[in-house]
């Protein structure tokens, strides 16, 4: 079982067709076991999942030093990519407040590759939006880090085409992370089409829905303290159920063809074009090789249009994210 390999963006970037989202092995879902981490990180190497999401806001900073210790006699063999943009005091995220100014673009960078233990980033992300910094000024900041040698490509996170097109104006603009799921569309009316147009991959986040459309969840209540799913609207009260109930379709479909409904929803993902790279994320090697084979699910163009109906824009109950949280996504 190897992965196939695709292309994100048209400045050189190639990886495995999954990657790895690397958060939570350090926060947001529950505890994780450093060992075991670093077996299924080293686990995705020889499965070909050869791409790592990490950012210096996931601990803070414990899984960019994860990351290092786990990759620093292979690093050849991974791409690597890390983010930057919110604003710490004292070793703690100040809320959601940002900071993109480039000098602290510097700083950031300089300590994601002490952390990493290594001498470049392969995949660079502005995190979030800063509103009072021009997007140019940080195209123009990691354009320099890239003829530095200390960046080798320029991504950007959640921002919206007008974004796109002025960052992408300044300096190539690889690949855009956002979330997109079955049941997170919003990004197929104006976003995508800009990504096609420029060239630019897509990075799906919470390709799984933060876990829900693989089945087996519980209601939020029911996860313990340290699990952001106990706060999250999808999981709770009625809208647990509804969301249920949307995805049953999705579980029907795994069922008729004997596989995992994580892998089906990841089919989904990528069979909407070879410029898509969804990164699950998770901390067991089990779930990391289920992952991996939905590179290898068919699924037929009815079976697409039945999902697309199923969980069309609006049949999903609750936000993706708290007002607060929403605010610093540029739509």
């Amino acid at each position: 079982m190897t992965l196939s390999r695709r292309r994100l963006g048209m400045q050189g970037l190639r990886v495995g067709a999954v990657g790895l989202g690397c958060m939570g092995m350090s926060q947001c879902y529950g505890p994780a076991d450093e060992e075991e981490s670093i077996v299924v990180l080293h686990r995705s190497i020889e499965l070909g999942c050869d791409f790592f999401d990490t950012a210096e806001a996931y601990g803070p900073y414990t899984n960019e030093e994860l990351l290092g210790r786990a990759f620093r006699d292979r690093r050849e063999k991974v791409v690597i990519a890390s983010k930057f943009g919110f604003r710490f005091k004292n070793g703690r995220q100040v809320g959601a407040e940002t900071d993109s100014r480039p000098d602290s673009i510097r700083r950031a960078v300089e300590g994601s590759l002490r952390r990493l233990q290594s001498d470049y980033i392969d995949l660079l992300y502005q995190h979030r939006i800063d509103r009072e910094v021009p997007i140019e000024d940080v195209a123009g900041t990691v354009a320099e880090l890239v003829r530095e040698g200390k960046v080798r490509f320029f991504g950007l996170s959640e921002v919206g085409g007008a974004t796109l097109r002025r960052a992408h104006a300044v300096h190539p603009v690889s690949a855009l992370q956002s979330e997109y799921s079955l049941w997170e569309r919003n990004l197929e009316g104006d976003v995508i089409p800009v990504l096609r147009e420029l060239g630019i991959g897509l990075v799906p986040f919470c390709p799984l829905g933060r876990g829900f459309l693989a089945g087996g969840v519980k209601c939020a209540e029911e996860y313990p303290e340290g699990d952001t799913r106990r706060f999250d609207e999808r999981y709770r009260a009625s809208n647990y159920d509804s969301n249920v109930k949307a995805a049953q379709t999705l579980f029907n479909i795994a069922q008729a063809k004997g596989a995992r409904p994580a892998q089906i929803a990841l089919a989904w993902l990528l069979h909407k074009g070879d410029d898509i790279v969804p990164i699950p994320g998770t901390k067991r090697r089990i779930y990391l090789e289920q992952n991996v084979g939905a590179d290898t699910v068919q699924l037929t163009a009815a079976d697409i249009q039945t999902l697309d109906k199923a969980l069309a824009t609006g049949t999903v109950s609750g936000n993706r994210y708290p007002d607060w949280m929403m605010a610093g996504i540029d739509r």
